[in-house]
């Protein structure tokens, strides 16, 4: 069964195009038709490819690796941002900061910077300082926060990246191109789909198709992490039972020989008997 319907995508208006005029000819798969000089998109390709992209986004929860969410737009920020959070992925939903694939070590080192500045309030190093230096540190902490705030778990490279308009988040996709992380993303009709991985084709722009098409991934994600959390389960409780296996193969052990003992000491007392005799 897919994870969404023909009619839900309709309802939410995800088969709404761009202008003909504005169009990528390499979107022409995807393309239903034009009305009144807009491409209408199939939605019965885009079912399929939502259905396609979820399972491999839940292959990779499942397998414990992050996947990370970018939309700087402003009508997609919070629908990004909820719907990650809600599955625990990290997310990036101000201004993509360059290099944070490619160059990953130095974003890490700005996430460490926030640390490291919570640590001296803490500790009280600040009652030491003047209200100019403290002003500044705060400023400080609440860029660093609001740019990379939502990223600070992701303490290694991410396994995928999800992205709503390749057109604006361009550099994103370029990054993870060049690092081989595959890339799922929201592609419309005026956007190339060649360096995507798996392109899902739906509006971008609306609200409500990105909500529903998210609302379908994040679920799958949800699926895989409970699925994992099962597993580690089932494990650990394989984990507990093996030593009373292994104590309860011990204890038949111990028995088989004082059995053996005993018979073998029988068969002694009867050979000294036939002997004495």
């Amino acid at each position: 069964m897919s994870r969404v319907t023909f009619d839900t995508l309709l309802e939410a208006g995800c088969h709404f195009g761009h202008l003909k005029r504005k169009w990528n000819p390499a979107m022409a798969p995807y393309i239903f038709m034009e009305r009144n000089g807009i491409h209408i998109i199939d939605l019965h390709k885009t079912v399929a490819k939502v259905d396609e992209a979820a399972e491999a986004l839940k292959q990779i929860a499942k397998s414990g690796k992050k996947i990370l969410f970018v939309a700087t737009k402003k009508q997609a920020k919070q629908v990004v941002a909820d719907k990650a959070a809600s599955v625990n992925m990290p997310y990036v939903i101000e201004r993509w900061p360059g290099g944070m694939l490619t160059n990953f070590p130095t974003i890490r080192k700005a996430v460490k910077k926030m640390a490291t500045i919570d640590k001296l309030s803490n500790d009280g190093t600040y009652a030491n300082l003047s209200k100019r230096e403290i002003l500044q540190i705060s400023r400080q902490r609440a860029k660093l926060e609001k740019n990379l705030g939502s990223i600070a778990d992701l303490t290694r490279l991410p396994s995928a990246l999800f992205v709503v308009d390749v057109m604006k988040e361009n550099i994103a996709v370029r990054e993870a191109n060049r690092l081989g992380i595959p890339v799922f993303a929201i592609v419309d009709t005026n956007s190339n789909p060649d360096n995507i991985d798996f392109v899902i084709p739906a509006n971008d722009d609306a609200n409500k198709s990105i909500e529903v098409i998210l609302d379908a991934c994040c679920g799958a994600i949800a699926e895989g992490l409970e699925e994992r959390k099962a597993e580690k389960v089932d494990m650990e409780a394989a984990g507990e039972a093996a030593p009373k296996a292994r104590k309860k193969g011990a204890s038949k052990a111990r028995l088989d020989k004082s059995t053996e003992d005993a018979i073998n000491a029988g068969k002694a007392a009867a050979f000294v008997k036939d002997e004495e005799a």
